[in-house]
């Protein structure tokens, strides 16, 4: 009796735990300026599958527009993880994001290699 009670306590858990995660999917805008790259524009595009997250990241900045495919990426709860990795003239420099959600928006920090780390909000495109 014990085993099965145990069993049903973890699913009813972990399917409350699943009822408890934001919704991340779809469209964020962000505009930020950092010490080193100036201002830049970025557009993310996420698709979330339970707490594994893919997508990728349109961005403008110092005149060049481009694109990413984001790594790594981790949902848990209200929070958000992933890697954009740059290219740096040849070397591939880590841009590590973590985030927490709120309503509409999500609330970044954004650290590029072990060079500076900045603060940004992106917004849901609706």
């Amino acid at each position: 009796m014990v085993f099965h009670l145990r069993h049903t306590f973890f699913a009813i858990f972990a399917l409350a735990a699943c009822a408890f995660a934001a919704d991340f999917t779809g469209k964020w805008t962000a505009e930020f300026t950092t010490p080193v790259g100036g201002p830049q524009k970025y557009t993310f595009e996420f698709k979330v599958d339970g707490e594994k997250l893919k997508g990728k990241a349109f961005f403008e900045r110092m005149g060049q527009k481009g694109e990413a495919e984001l790594l790594e990426g981790k949902i848990a709860g209200d929070e958000i993880s992933f890697i954009e990795n740059l290219d740096a003239g040849g070397d591939t420099l880590r841009i590590t994001y973590k985030g927490k959600i709120a309503g509409d928006e999500i609330k970044f920090s954004r650290q590029v290699g072990d060079f500076s780390t900045i603060e940004f909000t992106a917004k849901r495109v609706k």
